[in-house]
């Protein structure tokens, strides 16, 4: 495995290096695991089309465009009141 050179921020290499630390992680260490553990847009598509598709074949849960559109709208406002937004 080769290694890779990322050029940030001191402030944001410091605090993950703080973050990995308090896990007991070196920062490489950390920001693999990080890698990993993160999914990426199209990964989190794919699995909310799963989701949908195992609501409908459960409870024949299927909103229209219109409808998943105004949930959306509600959770980014319920998101935004308890984060503060």
């Amino acid at each position: 495995m080769s290694d890779a050179n990322v050029r940030i921020p001191e402030e944001a290499k410091d605090r993950l290096a703080a973050i990995a630390a308090a896990e007991g992680l070196s920062l490489r260490a950390y920001l693999a695991r990080l890698a990993e553990t993160l999914l990426t847009p199209a990964e989190r598509a794919e699995r909310a089309e799963r989701a949908l598709a195992a609501l409908k074949d459960w409870n024949g849960y299927a909103p229209t465009p219109s409808e998943q559109n105004d949930l959306d709208v509600e959770l980014d406002r319920r998101l935004a009141q308890v984060t503060g937004r």
